[in-house]
């Protein structure tokens, strides 16, 4: 577990460093993906290396065994000559071999096992790395929405004088201003300058305008029964009738026979 331990103790020390010296969250978020990614890599070359290891100790103890077994069908085929002194010989060499895979089995058992135990942990560390890329995402959008509320804050914080608000209607009131300046040069343009007769003409039917109102008034008044059909005006109608009946009397008709 060494191996886990001094990438561990690595890991630690530059993400303390990143995140005390952290500005940009999202950025430090990914690099801090990017160490673990490459502490797996070097991780997985560790245990690679471990696993070479337990395959070569595992050959050694197979090679011993067959030099074992090797020497022992010497050792036989000595007896079967007749010869006890070289298969003697050959059983102590059998019996080293024999001894010598012993020890090896046991350091390769020994081994085997750390070599599980480094798998575990690395099959472990990389379900992290992935979890942690998983909450990355999670983690950016509390980030975002820390930054919005904060924005919001601070904004409401600096609004909170009603300076803003009281910029905005002086500048409504300037703006107003300037569009009745601009209506009374209008108004000053088309009263002052120009064509004078017909500036006069224009008066004159306005006033006219004022005459038919009171002409459409009188009427109303009369359909309401409030003054009489033979006011004012009839009375204007009928001597001007008169008048014409008195000239006609005052015409001498000519004789028709001169």
């Amino acid at each position: 577990m060494g191996i886990f331990d001094r990438l561990s103790r690595l890991f630690r020390s530059n993400v303390n460093a990143a995140i005390s010296a952290a500005e940009q969250p999202e950025k430090i978020l990914n690099q801090i993906i990017a160490d673990m990614r490459g502490q797996l890599v070097k991780a997985k070359q560790q245990v690679a290396s471990a696993i070479a290891d337990e395959k070569r100790l595992q050959d050694q103890v197979a090679t011993e065994l067959r030099e074992a077994e090797e020497w022992e069908r010497r050792a036989m085929l000595a007896v079967n000559q007749g010869n006890d002194d070289l298969a003697k010989q050959a059983i102590v060499r059998r019996n080293q071999h024999v001894n010598h895979g012993q020890q090896l089995q046991v350091t390769w058992e020994a081994h085997r096992q750390e070599t599980e135990r480094l798998k575990n942990s690395l099959r472990e560390l990389s379900d992290n790395i992935e979890e942690a890329n998983r909450k990355k995402t999670l983690l950016l959008a509390k980030q975002r929405r820390a930054d919005a509320q904060r924005q919001i804050a601070q904004t409401m914080s600096s609004m909170s004088d009603k300076s803003a608000f009281e910029a905005f209607a002086r500048m409504e009131e300037r703006i107003e201003q300037n569009e009745r300046q601009i209506k009374a040069s209008v108004e000053i343009d088309e009263e002052f300058s120009g064509d004078r007769l017909t500036n006069q003409f224009k008066q004159l039917e306005s006033s006219a305008g004022d005459a038919t109102a009171d002409f459409q008034l009188l009427q109303l008044k009369q359909k309401m029964g409030l003054i009489g059909s033979g006011q004012p005006g009839s009375a204007r109608q009928l001597g001007a009738g008169e008048s014409d009946a008195s000239e006609a009397k005052d015409i001498v008709p000519t004789d028709r026979g001169q």
